[in-house]
C-alpha cells in the first residue's frame, strides 16, 4: 500500500476513534506538501471542519497528536498551516520501503483484475505510407495498451485498415497510367512508398487536367468533377464495388505491396496488433442494426428513403445512417464493427486512438450505440489527440509534403549518430553495438518527444530538439540509466538491510519520488495519458543526478550508507527502465 493510501486509511480510522464519525478513506484529501512548508504530505482539513464542529487548528492538533502517538513508525512530526495538516514521514518508513522495493522486479505492476480492454490504433490508408501523424497515433496506442496491461487489465491491440474507397482507386489509376508495369521490386522501392508516389502522381495529373479545363472556360468546381482522371477513378470505384475481376486483382496486388511496407515500419517502430480489421470486410456491417434501430424508433426514415437519427436533444444534430440508395455511411460501419468486436472479445472498454478532428464522429458513435442498447456502448472511449505539425507547418499527403515515418526514423538515427560522436564516449564499441545504440537513442528520442505532451494538445515536432542529452528528452533519461548501470557494474554486493537509521535530504527526496511510481502508472492509466509517466521519469532522472552529484556511492561515509545508496541506485534504474519501457523505449546498458 502506498504511503498516501496509508495516510488516508489511518486518518479515517483516527477520525472514527477521536470523534465517532464514519469516514471513507477515499474522502481524505492528501497532497504532497508544498516546498515552502515543512513536511512531506498534507491533509486538507476543511472538508471535515463543519461535520466535526471543530476549528481547523483544533482539529489539526488533535489529529496530528493522535497520528504521531499511534503511528510513530510512519509519522515523525506535524504542523498546521491555515487548515492544512502537514505531516513528516519517518526515515524508518523510507528505509523499510527501499529494502522491500529495490529487489522487487514487479514494483509498480498490479495483479490481473479480470477486466478486458481493447485499444484500436494506427488506422492507416493503403494509398500512402505511414507518416509523422501516424507515429504519434501508434506510439500513443501502443503505450496506453502497455500502461493498462501493467495496471492489471487484459488488453487486446487492434487496427482497422482503410483499404477501400476513392483514395485507393486514385493510386490504382495513376499506376495504370504511369507505371509501365513497374513494381516495388523493379524500382527497389518500399511497397507503401511506391504506392504513395502514385497517389501524389494522381493529384499532380488532376491539377494539370483541371487547369486545362479551366482554360477552356469551365469553372473550377465542374472541372474537378469532369477531369478525365477523376472520372476514371470514380468508375474504378464502381467496378471495385461490383467485384470486377481485373480491378479486384489490381487492388489486391497494390495492397499487398503496401502491407509489406507497413509490416516493415511496424516492426521497426515496435507496433503490434492481436487483430487487424479491413474496411473492405467491414463496410457492409451495421445494415441490420439500421433495421433494428428503425423498429425501436431510434432511427427514422425520410420520404426519400434515407435513414436518420435525431440527436438534437443530446446537443448534437441530425445524422444520416443510411443513404437513400440503401448504402451505408462511415458511422454505420463503425456501429457494426463495434458490435462485432464486442462479440469477438467481450471487452468492457473499447478505446479508439483517433485524432481530434473526429471528436464529433465518436460522440455520435457512442450515443447511437447507447440508444441501440449495444453491450459495447458505455465502454466506448475516444482517446482524442492533437495533430503533429512541423516547424514549417501542416503536412498534406496529396501534395507530397508529408514526412514519411521511415524517413523520419532514418533522420532521427542519423542525428543520434552525430550527437553521440560529439560526446566521444563510445570508442570501444563494436560496429554492431554502435548501430544498435544509434537506433535505441534515435527511436527513443522520437517516441519520448511525441509522448511527453498531453495527447489532447497539438504539438510541433523538432527532430534536433528531441535529441538533447541534457533536456526534457528520452536520451537524457537513457543516459541517466546507463550512468547508474555503470555504477552498479562495480562488484558491490547490495545487502538486504542497510542498518541506516537516518537519511540525508537528497536520499530521502529520491526515496519519496521512487515510492510514487505505482501511483504515477495508475494516474496515467486512469487518464489515458502517457505524458504523466514521461514527466515522472524525467523528474526522477533529474533527482537522481542531483543526488549523485552531492553524494558518492563508492566512497560513502560508511558501509551502511553505501548500501542504502546502492539500493536507491538499483531501484532508480529499475523504475527508469520500467517507466520508459511503457513508452516503448529501450535503455542502453552503456552510452
Amino acid at each position: 500500500m502506498s504511503v498516501v493510501a496509508q495516510i488516508k486509511e489511518v486518518t479515517a480510522r483516527a477520525i472514527k476513534e477521536l470523534f465517532n464519525h464514519e469516514l471513507n478513506a477515499n474522502d481524505v484529501l492528501v497532497n504532497a506538501t508544498k516546498p515552502e512548508f515543512e513536511g512531506d504530505y498534507t491533509i486538507v482539513l476543511f472538508a471535515f471542519v463543519k461535520q466535526l464542529k471543530k476549528s481547523p487548528d483544533t482539529l489539526g492538533n488533535e489529529l496530528g497528536e493522535y497520528l504521531i502517538k499511534n503511528h510513530s513508525t510512519i509519522f515523525s512530526s506535524f504542523n498546521i498551516i491555515k487548515g492544512f495538516l502537514n505531516l513528516a514521514i519517518t526515515d524508518y518508513y523510507w528505509i523499510e520501503f527501499l529494502q522491500s522495493a529495490y529487489s522487487n522486479a514487479s514494483f509498480g505492476i498490479k495483479e490481473k483484475n479480470g477486466q478486458r480492454v481493447m485499444v484500436e490504433y494506427s488506422s492507416p490508408n493503403t494509398n500512402k505510407p505511414l507518416h509523422l501523424g501516424h507515429l504519434r497515433n501508434n506510439f500513443l496506442g501502443w503505450s496506453i495498451a502497455e500502461i493498462l496491461e501493467v495496471n492489471g487489465y487484459d488488453v487486446i491491440k487492434t487496427c482497422i485498415v482503410n483499404d477501400r474507397g476513392i483514395h485507393i482507386c486514385k493510386s490504382m489509376i495513376a499506376w495504370q497510367l504511369f507505371a509501365n508495369g513497374a513494381t516495388p521490386e523493379s524500382t527497389n522501392t518500399k511497397g507503401d512508398h511506391f504506392v504513395g508516389d502514385y497517389y501524389v502522381k494522381f493529384n499532380d495529373e488532376l491539377k494539370k487536367q483541371v487547369e486545362e479545363l479551366i482554360n477552356k472556360g469551365i469553372d473550377k468546381e465542374t472541372a474537378e468533377k469532369e477531369a478525365p482522371i477523376m472520372k476514371a477513378a470514380q468508375q474504378m470505384l464502381i467496378d471495385w464495388e461490383a467485384g470486377k475481376p481485373d480491378i479486384i486483382e489490381l487492388w489486391k496486388k497494390m495492397n499487398s505491396w503496401v502491407y509489406a511496407g507497413f509490416d516493415a515500419t511496424y516492426k521497426r517502430i515496435g507496433s503490434d496488433f492481436e487483430k487487424t480489421y479491413y474496411e473492405s470486410n467491414t463496410y457492409l456491417l451495421g445494415k441490420d442494426l439500421v433495421e433494428e434501430g428503425l423498429q425501436k424508433k431510434v432511427f427514422y426514415q425520410k420520404e426519400d428513403s434515407s435513414v436518420w437519427i435525431d440527436l438534437t436533444k443530446d446537443g448534437l444534430d441530425e445524422k444520416i445512417v443510411r443513404r437513400k440508395d440503401g448504402t451505408s455511411v462511415y458511422i454505420t460501419q463503425d456501429i457494426g464493427l463495434a458490435e462485432q468486436k464486442q462479440k469477438e472479445f467481450n471487452a468492457q472498454r473499447s478505446i479508439y486512438v483517433v485524432g481530434d478532428e473526429q471528436n464529433y464522429h465518436f460522440k455520435v458513435l457512442k450515443l447511437i450505440c447507447q440508444k441501440l442498447q449495444l453491450p459495447s456502448a458505455d465502454g466506448i472511449y475516444h482517446l482524442s489527440y492533437g495533430m503533429v505539425e512541423l516547424p514549417s507547418g501542416k503536412m498534406k499527403s496529396r501534395e507530397g509534403t508529408v514526412v514519411d515515418a521511415d524517413d523520419l526514423v532514418d533522420e532521427m538515427i542519423n542525428i543520434s549518430k552525430q550527437k553521440t560522436a560529439e560526446l566521444g564516449k563510445v570508442k570501444d564499441f563494436t560496429t554492431d553495438e554502435l548501430n544498435a545504440l544509434y537506433d535505441t537513442i534515435g527511436l527513443g528520442a522520437l517516441k519520448f518527444f511525441l509522448l511527453r505532451v498531453d495527447p489532447k494538445k497539438k504539438m510541433i515536432f523538432n527532430p534536433e530538439e528531441s535529441i538533447d542529452f541534457h533536456g526534457f528528452t528520452g536520451p537524457f533519461i537513457q543516459y541517466t540509466y546507463a550512468r547508474i548501470k555503470s555504477i552498479l557494474r562495480k562488484p558491490e554486493a547490495i545487502s538486504r538491510e542497510s542498518g541506516v537509521k537516518n537519511l540525508l535530504p537528497l536520499e530521502k527526496a529520491l526515496a519519496i519520488q521512487l515510492e510514487t511510481f505505482p501511483a504515477s502508472i495508475e494516474e496515467s492509466a486512469a487518464e489515458y495519458d502517457p505524458s504523466k509517466i514521461a514527466i515522472y521519469i524525467f523528474e526522477l532522472a533529474k533527482t537522481f543526478n542531483s543526488f549523485y552529484a552531492e553524494h558518492s556511492i563508492a566512497n560513502a561515509e560508511t558501509e551502511e550508507k553505501k548500501t542504502v545508496r546502492l539500493q536507491l541506485a538499483q531501484l532508480t534504474a529499475q523504475v527508469l527502465e520500467t517507466g520508459i519501457g511503457l513508452l516503448g523505449i529501450k535503455v542502453p546498458e552503456r552510452m
